[in-house]
């Protein structure tokens, strides 16, 4: 264990941030460099000799968090590297946007604010980047078998990274121009600097996957013939199809999907754009969705120099202490105030968009609301609370429904779907379609990056089963695990 007395001496301290008014006039991380080092260790040693370390039920990964957090303690954080990265392909990505339900487990949290463990998960990957401890690691041999994946967020990444390293000869498929998935054009620059994605994707280049972007299969190429091309495709295409909203005005300009706005944004700072093609410079900018990606649209508008934001949910506001029927150690809703939140803007809670209203040119002008109540387990409308409110640019960021068909991937392949609309598959993460398997939100619909993560270790195992008869892969997790909730 770390500090024996750490979790009675040492109060809880997590990362600073930079002051708003510096931040918003950047796409820089919002934290400041550096400071977590300082108090890392101590942060590190509140870590108790709890006897069962819950935190390893809140991660997916089965993150080994008692051993690393004894490392950072002492500060070697070489071996600490070295623990993190025996469950985890991509610290730095989950270390700076997982929501972190391990903390959420954490023993000392019945009582006590829990440890900081995503804080130190972080400091451990970045301390391994500076000081040379991330190499890659290519297969002592090669098996001759070769794997193509199909797309290249955590879940395709991770499966792709596992199955070189064993020896199989593996090429990862990306539609848009760039690797990294909704890590490249879904997450803004201020919540993960793209560098942590392009020093990652050097090493497995390194290691020997290799990478095609502008390729959708299906569109570009048949997915028939990539199955035949190799002996196992993983599908790792994620839960791409956002959810609509079905009102009058809708097909006014101004209102865009937030996959539509988000990656317009990254690619300002990857250098394709001076200005992008959708701003919310000078409007006034409704968020209609109060989840991540919700707060992603708010930060991104207010560094484009909206005049106003607004942030609009169906569900009630959410408490600030652990709901009764929520108990530890599952993970709570709980009112959360993000960094993009902490910047401005407005919040509104149980309220439903009715309808948009536009100018004479088709531009959306005004958006119109009513004030929602759940009874009796339904949502209903409250009579005289309609109101409207400036909407200039409406984001729509209210989930995801599931794996574009569209494109012909899931039709070629003749792949089979579960009730929800994802792609079905056994305990081996393998489809109806003998040799193609799949991982990630295709698989398990809209989740988060832990488990795209644990997702594409676990189907490398069942791939490289399939390819050689074994494995000594690990899989942290069953398709049908499912994350720890009331």
């Amino acid at each position: 264990m770390a500090d024996p007395k750490g979790f009675l001496t040492t109060g809880r301290e997590v990362a600073e941030t930079r002051p708003v008014t510096e931040r918003l006039k950047d796409w820089n991380e919002v934290y400041v460099p550096g400071s977590l080092l300082p108090i890392i260790s101590k942060q590190a040693g509140r870590c108790m000799d709890c006897g069962i370390p819950f935190c390893h039920n809140g991660c997916p990964l089965g993150n080994l968090i008692p051993e690393w957090n004894d490392y950072a303690y002492r500060e070697d954080w070489s071996a600490a590297s070295e623990r993190l990265h025996a469950t985890n392909n991509f610290p730095e990505f989950t270390g700076r946007l997982c929501p972190a339900p391990c903390e959420a487990a954490c023993v000392l949290g019945i009582n006590q604010p829990a440890v900081t463990i995503k804080n130190v998960e972080v400091s451990i990957i970045d301390k391994a980047w500076d000081s040379g401890d991330v190499t890659p690691q290519p297969p002592e041999r090669l098996s001759g078998k070769t794997v193509a994946v199909i797309g290249s967020g955590p879940a395709g990444l991770a499966a792709a990274q596992q199955l070189t390293r064993a020896g199989h000869t593996g090429a990862v498929y990306e539609r848009a121009d760039r690797i990294g998935g909704l890590l490249r054009y879904g997450i803004p620059e201020f919540k993960m600097e793209k560098v942590h994605i392009n020093r990652r994707i050097e090493q497995m280049r390194a290691e020997g996957t290799k990478f095609r972007t502008e390729v959708e299969i299906g569109r570009d190429i048949d997915a028939a013939k990539l199955r035949r091309r190799y002996d196992a495709v993983v599908i790792a295409a994620g839960a791409t199809l956002s959810r609509d909203l079905p009102v009058p005005g809708r097909e006014l300009n101004g209102i865009h999907f937030a996959m539509e706005y988000l990656p317009l944004a990254n690619k300002v700072q990857e250098g394709d754009f001076v200005a992008p093609p959708i701003t919310a410079a000078g409007k006034h900018v409704v968020v209609i969705g109060g989840g991540d990606t919700g707060a992603d649209c708010v930060g991104t508008a207010h560094r484009q120099g909206a005049a106003s934001v607004t942030q609009l949910e169906i569900m009630p506001r959410p408490g600030d202490d652990r709901p009764t029927g929520q108990p530890w150690p599952t993970f709570p809703m709980l009112y959360k105030v993000t960094s993009a939140h902490e910047e401005g803007g407005e919040r509104v809670y149980s309220v439903s968009t009715t309808h948009f209203e536009g100018d004479e040119d088709g531009n959306v002008q005004f958006l119109h609301l009513i004030e929602v109540e759940f009874k009796g387990g339904k949502l209903e409308q409250k009579p005289g609370t309609e109101r409207k409110i400036p909407a200039q640019l409406v984001t729509l960021a209210m989930g995801f429904t599931g794996t574009d068909q569209a494109n012909g991937l899931v039709s070629q392949f003749g792949l089979e779907l579960d009730e929800r609309g994802n792609v079905a598959r056994d305990a081996d993460f393998a489809t109806n379609v003998n040799g193609v398997y799949v991982a990630g939100d295709a698989g398990r619909g809209q989740s988060l990056i832990v488990w795209a993560i644990a997702e594409g270790r676990s189907a490398a195992r069942g791939v490289d089963r399939f390819l050689t008869g074994a494995s000594e892969l690990p899989a942290p997790i069953r398709p049908t695990d499912r994350a720890l909730t009331a």
